[in-house]
């Protein structure tokens, strides 16, 4: 929840974090980004409701450019894999005529999942029906012609706006005939029924027998499997068809995370998972040089990305901490709270396991321990939700701040390069930093 008793001294900083720290005055911009990037929309996090973010979201739209405010949509979509806020960011630029041109192109991209459809219009409406605006009507009608029948069945649900009420909205015009008779079938609800896990286990019946054959039919894809390891394990799949399933299921876009997070609910299924995960990240090119991690473990870090999510934001963290121990040349780990340790050498989950269990979850002192830190490195990475209860100094080299949080205030700028989000896209972003620094 939001924290509305937080003393105001006139004599402090104008920019604080929610710890009371000294935070940077940054660009509308900037802040944009940072309340973007690692944002569940309508989400509460540790220090701020989402109602809180999604509003400091609305007001900062008009203030950045049009086409940065598209560019950041259609990053926080296909790089950060966020769903709803690239949508609000549309709708947002819908509302002010400086944005409106960009709309419709920006619309299109940004919506992937037939259901974003829906999900769009009931975020258009969310104050109340109002006619949709042309450009708006040109991006569902580009976006609706991408779906297949097995992405339309897939998510023509009951609500308050069907699929095919936003193709009544937006009068979509089918690319040939076999276009047309698909949403003929749409509108008259007579879609081929389809054979996913949602349908077979809201068909009622042996889940275990429904889990088995999606396993031996591989049904599941990579995000699906995770998230279900518990079902499947409270079901009592056979623990052969999971360790199979997870050793053919294709991996390259999952994030470390998820595996850490799948790994906490199904644990006797750790060693295949691992391995998974290992598949995920692999052959990567190396950073030349010594790198430190530090990883943030205090007390927010330990609340859930989302409402009813599995995954803890140390999770994302410790998650970005794996992946780039396997891109590093030569990595020291430290984990930070009211302290700085440091993690002994390992990878994977036994990495995890020594990031959390390095000490207790408390403040978080990160000015602390960079002063605190003793070793010589050519660049510092720092995961944290960036509200530090101290003054962050600069760094003795390069510098990152990867931002798992949307909270209004950081720390991580000025000297520091800052980063939102924990897509695997952080180790392109700083790789290419540094290429282009020693091209200089």
């Amino acid at each position: 929840m939001a924290r509305l008793n937080i003393l105001k001294l006139s004599h402090l900083a104008p920019h604080r974090t929610h710890e009371m720290g000294p935070a940077k005055a940054i660009a509308p911009e900037q802040a944009l980004r940072r309340s973007v990037l690692a944002c569940m929309l309508w989400e509460d996090e540790f220090y701020e409701e989402g109602v809180q973010i999604a509003s400091r979201i609305r007001e900062l739209v008009p203030r950045v450019e049009a086409t940065k405010v598209a560019a950041l949509a259609v990053e926080a979509r296909e790089a950060m894999k966020l769903r709803h806020v690239p949508l609000l960011l549309v709708r947002e630029m819908a509302r002010h005529a400086s944005h409106r041109s960009l709309v419709a192109q920006t619309l299109a991209q940004v919506i992937q999942r037939a259901d974003e459809l829906s999900e769009f219009m009931a975020i258009y409406w969310a104050d109340g029906r109002t006619p949709l605006s042309g450009q708006v009507k040109k991006g569902l009608a580009a976006a609706f012609t991408k779906f297949d029948e097995y992405a339309l069945a897939k998510y023509d649900r009951a609500g308050v706006v069907r699929l095919r009420d936003v193709l009544f909205l937006c009068h979509a015009r089918p690319n040939d005939a076999d276009q047309a008779a698909l949403w003929r079938r749409l509108i008259e609800g007579n879609l081929f029924p389809l054979d996913t896990w949602e349908v077979a286990l809201s068909g009622g019946g042996d889940k275990r027998a429904h889990w088995e054959r999606l396993l031996a039919e591989r049904k599941l894809g990579a995000l699906a499997l995770l998230r279900n390891l518990r079902n499947m394990k409270d079901a009592g799949v056979d623990e052969e068809a999971v360790i199979n399933a997870l050793s053919a299921v294709k991996t390259e876009r999952v994030l470390p995370f998820r595996f850490l997070a799948a790994a906490r609910y199904a644990p006797q299924w750790e060693e295949p998972l691992e391995q998974a995960m290992y598949k995920a990240i692999a052959g990567r090119e190396k950073f030349a040089g010594r790198s430190v991690l530090l990883v943030d473990i205090s007390g927010s870090m330990d609340a859930p990305l989302a409402h009813r999510s599995q995954m803890l934001r140390v999770d994302a963290a410790c998650g970005l901490a794996v992946l780039l121990r396997e891109v590093c040349d030569a990595v020291d780990v430290y984990s930070f709270s009211d302290r700085l340790v440091r993690v002994p050498s390992r990878r994977g989950f036994a990495l995890r396991d020594a990031i959390v269990s390095s000490q207790l979850h408390s403040g978080t002192e990160l000015g602390r321990a960079l002063t605190s830190l003793r070793t010589a490195y050519d660049r510092i990475i720092v995961i944290t939700d960036e509200q530090s209860h101290d003054r962050v100094p600069a760094p003795a080299a390069r510098g990152y701040v990867i931002n798992v949080a949307s909270a209004r205030n950081g720390v991580g700028y000025g000297a520091w390069t800052h980063i939102d989000g924990w897509s695997e896209a952080v180790v392109d972003y700083v790789r290419n930093l540094e290429v282009e620094a020693n091209e200089q």
